[in-house]
């Protein structure tokens, strides 16, 4: 774990960050947080009630006017500070022309979107009634409702008051009473309780029910609440989502009852700048930052050496396999992901150095394999063409049969060549694998022995060349019987090849399928074939899905077993 390179990152720059927080606390405890803090624009705590003067005096009208001048030299007055209200584009609306403007603004001054850390409270600005706001009419018939409530309440010895909400309705509050403790004969209508709504509110519900319906296709009818604020029914099932386009709703039908969004800025009332950190603050923040910035680049520096010395060793070891030298590895220490791509080289190496082995091996194995018949052709020609050798029938056989040894290797290494490309073709059809073994059943030599139904999906070709292969392979070893058996095994077809000769030294087996390997290295192709047959085998084998496998004991046989997939 403490070698990845992941890791040592993150613990580099978590010292990086500690060592930045623990010079931050300092400055804190040195007492330039405050300065800090106004700098930043941030002196809107202590003016609370300025905000919350301009969010209700905006929610009461649709433009910025001449009230407006009115209210902020009201607060003005009040608060001895100076206060500007812009456009969001900062442009000049009401208040102190104040320039140049501070890059932050103090705060932002929209009844749609409340700030809740300078007003508690919904996202909305309560105050804003819109086109809730009822009648003077309607009001007044719901205050003597109220006053019904209070009046019944009174009589039976609880003090009750009414309360105007912002859309007129009318409350009845018991203070110091907790909800539900009222008698019930009284009625109780708290905020929260839904109620009828009266003719202003259900047109102004009907115009926010349309705009709510395009977000919220399936949702029940929205309702009033006593505090005369929509909400969605109790039925309502869709949760933050119909509660996010209720939202966005009434924001849209309230738009048009509210003052554009605008910038608020507060400055003190004598023109006093604002407060900046002095030579001396700045002095400790400076050399902070710059210790900061050495211990970055001391950590940053290790870490990088650490990484780069391997990555050029690893360049080093890249540069020599290009020049040729294919024995070239990456030798470090390094662990984690680094080591791992060093490994990961080192193994690419290690297959193009025993790649380019086979290669040569294999050019030389081929030009062995084609000297012999190609030295025959060409010696008897000659002796023909010097008179030293009739052209008779004994003759062109013994041509024609070196001929057949070239076809035959020739076809045998086309064969290998597709199978290395992936372009070997099987014709799968449904056959019977026991008809295929018993085409060997007429040799002198050869027993089968085979269940009677061993179906499978495979190229009957390419299968009859397998145990072709296989069984010629056990005859040329073998002056003894050969048995090829066939059987179903975990639902596979199990064809084994088995004979009794030589057998195979332990040490050879893991080379048996290597192209032109033969157990007896004194063997010729008249003698001991081409050396190509069993890694035919093994290709056609793994191209059926299959696998294949060989026992073998010096003096007492060798058995090659296929398992096919059924």
């Amino acid at each position: 774990m403490r070698s990845s390179l992941l890791v040592r990152l993150l613990v580099s720059s978590v010292l990086v960050a500690v060592c930045s927080i623990a010079a931050t606390a300092w400055l804190v405890v040195q007492g330039t947080s405050g300065a800090i803090r106004q700098q930043q624009g941030q002196a809107i705590a202590s003016d609370q009630e300025i905000y919350d003067v301009l969010l209700d005096h905006a929610g009461t009208r649709p433009i910025w006017d001449a009230k407006t001048e009115e209210v902020i030299a009201e607060l003005t007055r009040k608060t001895g500070r100076r206060i500007t209200l812009t456009s969001d584009s900062r442009v000049h609306v009401a208040g102190y022309r104040l320039d140049p403007l501070p890059l932050k603004a103090s705060a932002r001054i929209d009844p749609l979107n409340v700030d809740p850390a300078l007003r508690p409270g919904g996202p909305i600005d309560d105050r804003l009634a819109g086109p809730f706001r009822l009648s003077d009419a309607e009001s007044e018939a719901l205050k003597k409702s109220a006053e019904l409530r209070r009046d019944c309440l009174a009589t039976n010895g609880i003090g009750a008051v009414l309360v105007e909400t912002p859309s007129r309705r009318w409350l009845v509050e018991t203070p110091g009473r907790q909800t539900g403790s009222t008698p019930s004969r009284c009625g109780e209508i708290t905020a929260g309780t839904i109620v009828t709504p009266v003719d202003t509110e259900s047109a102004a519900l009907a115009d926010l029910q349309r705009i709510f319906a395009t977000c919220a296709l399936k949702e029940p009818p929205l309702l009033v609440n006593a505090a005369g604020v929509p909400v969605l029914s109790p039925k309502s099932q869709g949760g933050e989502k119909a509660e996010k386009c209720l939202l966005e709703s009434r924001r849209q039908q309230l738009d048009q009852y509210a003052a554009p969004s605008a910038l608020l800025f507060v400055s003190n009332d004598d023109g006093a700048p604002e407060i900046g950190l002095t030579r001396a603050g700045t002095t400790p923040i400076v050399l902070a930052a710059l210790a900061v910035l050495l211990l970055t680049v001391l950590v940053s520096f290790l870490v990088a050496t650490r990484l780069v010395e391997p990555l050029k060793a690893l360049t080093g070891a890249a540069k020599q396999m290009r020049a040729g030298d294919t024995q070239a590895r990456v030798r470090t220490k390094a662990r984690g992901e680094i080591g791992e791509v060093a490994d990961a080289f080192n193994e690419m190496a290690e297959h193009l150095d025993r790649t380019e082995r086979q290669r040569k091996a294999m050019i030389s194995d081929v030009s062995h394999e084609l000297r012999t018949p190609v030295g025959n052709i060409r010696g008897w020609l000659i002796a023909t063409q010097d008179g030293v050798a009739d052209l008779d029938q004994e003759l062109v056989g013994s041509l024609l049969e070196e001929t057949l040894l070239l076809q035959h290797l020739v076809d045998d290494l086309q064969q290998l060549a597709l199978a290395d490309a992936d372009q070997l073709q099987l014709h799968r059809e449904q056959i019977n694998a026991a008809d295929v073994l018993d085409q060997f059943a007429g040799h002198d030599r050869v027993t089968v022995r085979r269940a009677p139904q061993l179906d499978l999906d495979a190229d009957p070709v390419r299968l009859r060349q397998v145990v072709g292969n296989l069984v010629t392979n056990a005859l040329r070893h073998s002056e003894n019987e050969v048995v090829v058996s066939g059987e179903r095994r975990n639902g596979q077809v199990v064809i084994e090849v088995a004979d009794t000769g030589t057998g195979i030294a332990e040490e050879d087996l893991p080379h048996v399928f290597d192209r032109f390997w033969r157990a007896d290295s004194s063997r010729s192709r008249q003698t001991g074939g081409s050396g190509l047959g069993l890694a035919i085998v093994r290709n056609l084998v793994e191209l059926h899905g299959g696998t294949v496998e060989v026992r073998s004991r010096l003096g007492a046989g060798t058995t090659f077993t296929l398992k096919l997939p059924a």
